[in-house]
């Protein structure tokens, strides 16, 4: 069945759902052939205020209907056609609102009588006002927003909490095709659950996780979470889904202007292309040799877990609604860069330390159970670990115009590494050590960087140049050789 077969089926059911079943969809208006201008306007800011204080995703204006009787006559109503002096009257009612909303008119062929739908998201980030006034749905009555207090408290508690994980992705699909789109064993597998034995209770898992939710009639919605995490090919889904699979990229070279060995571009749900994107990774890398206080030991050029956690790290605090835009990995021969989308929301200078915010709650909490990484507040300290046991350059966080940038460094000596580099390894290592409840010093320092005891002056410039531009300080003033911390400790 085509997409425009399914709207109207769709479209149908949603009806005798408003008629039939009007009591879970607060945030309706039946009219018979009313289009004033103003009444339409007030109603689209009223019923998307409504809808959110509701928790609904919707409002709705249904033409073509009594109101007292819910009695289908037809409607006369056309918005197509209709205008507002020279102007085409949908294209005024968009410059009328503030913010720009989405609504969509359409015309329902229901069996009794022609119908026009009006369908009215909820709003998202802040009140939505008409003719630069905010209304709200009051039993029938329109009035400001203004006038009823309790009710924009309630709108901007629940506007606070607006996620993208919970919109739909993919509307008004049946059982069957739920189980077709995600990859229902996997998610069963990865939260450690044991598969039902019928599709009844395959949907009751999905549905407590948010992966999907009910829609009209007896068909579901899919949301983005479910999508993004079990997709078996996000093609499937909203076309803003199908930039936000992982993409990878190999270079043969230190630029990007060099020959590109191998790109993936991953059309599959995370839960299934983060494993792969590290495997492929972690098979592309070559060996490092370390060598310890009393042997040689062979480990990849980067630590998995630094690896890992990196890209765990990009999926999860992406900003989703930022639109042509994924995670991107990219392997050049001398690092290994991680980007995603959307700034951190948190400096990047306390990444380390600080507890992460995350724009996507629910994907965290989903990949920290299957394991994909660490607990809350851990990821980011054991990739720094990782890196100096194996003595390498240290991370560096990067802030982009609308994105958020972590590159891991190939390995190279102390004396290779540049005097930013070297203070930047010495303030991470102040962090871990003042996680740990310790004092950074200098031989802590020197055993960081691979530097013998007997060229330990070398680590006493680090910290020299580390006091210099303020990003450690003596941890005791009056015990100075007590040891170092970070600068805001």
């Amino acid at each position: 069945m085509n997409e425009q077969k399914i709207q109207k089926l769709r479209d149908i059911t949603l009806v005798n759902n408003l008629l039939f079943e009007n009591d879970e969809h607060t945030c309706v208006e039946f009219k018979h052939n009313n289009d004033s201008k103003e009444m339409i306007g007030k109603l689209v800011s009223a019923l998307s205020n409504a809808a959110r204080i509701e928790q609904q995703d919707f409002g709705y204006v249904l033409w073509g209907i009594e109101d007292d009787t819910k009695k289908i006559v037809g409607a006369r109503f056309n918005p197509e056609t209709k205008t507002v002096g020279n102007q085409v009257f949908i294209m005024w009612l968009t410059q009328m609102l503030q913010p720009r909303l989405t609504f969509n008119f359409r015309t329902v062929n229901h069996p009794n009588g022609n119908l026009v739908l009006l369908e009215i998201p909820a709003a998202i980030n802040t009140p939505v006002e008409f003719d630069k006034t905010a209304y709200v749905r009051i039993g029938s009555a329109t009035p400001r927003l203004s006038e009823y207090p309790e009710h924009f408290q309630k709108l901007i508690t629940n506007l606070r909490p607006y996620n993208w994980e919970k919109s739909v992705a993919k509307a008004f699909v049946t059982a069957d095709e739920v189980v077709k789109l995600l990859d229902y064993t996997s998610y069963i597998k990865l939260t450690g659950q044991n598969l039902p034995d019928n599709k009844v209770g395959v949907l009751e898992r999905l549905e407590a996780d948010y992966l999907i939710k009910k829609d009209v009639g007896k068909y579901w919605n899919v949301t983005n979470l479910g999508a993004i995490l079990f997709a078996e090919n996000l093609n499937d889904f909203d076309i803003s889904l199908e930039r936000k699979g992982i993409r990878f990229v190999s270079y043969d070279g230190d630029n990007k202007a060099s020959t590109i060995k191998q790109r993936i571009d991953d059309k599959r749900g995370y839960s299934r292309a983060f494993e792969g994107i590290v495997s492929y990774i972690n098979n592309l890398l070559p060996v490092n040799e370390h060598i310890g206080n009393t042997q040689r030991k062979s480990f990849l050029l980067y630590p998995e877990i630094a690896i890992r956690e990196t890209i765990s790290n990009a999926l999860i605090h992406q900003d989703f609604t930022i639109s042509g835009a994924g995670p991107l990995v990219e392997l050049f021969n001398n690092r290994l860069e991680i980007t995603n989308p959307g700034k951190s929301l948190v400096q990047t200078e306390r990444m380390i330390d600080l507890p992460p915010r995350s724009r996507n709650e629910a994907l965290a909490s989903l990949m920290r159970r299957m394991n994909f990484c660490e607990e809350q507040g851990t990821g980011l300290d054991k990739v720094i670990i990782s890196v100096e046991i194996h003595q390498l350059p240290p991370p560096k966080f990067q802030e982009l115009n609308d994105a958020m940038r972590v590159v891991l460094f190939a390995p190279r000596t102390f004396a290779e590494m540049s005097v930013t580099e070297r203070v930047r390894a010495c303030y991470q290592h102040a962090i871990i050590k003042y996680l740990e409840g310790n004092k950074m010093k200098n031989n802590t320092l020197c055993e960081r960087f691979g530097i013998e005891k007997r060229n330990a002056a070398q680590a006493s410039l680090v910290i020299k140049k580390a006091l210099e531009i303020k990003v450690i300080k003596v941890a005791d003033p009056d015990y100075p050789r007590g040891g170092y911390e970070p600068i805001w400790a």
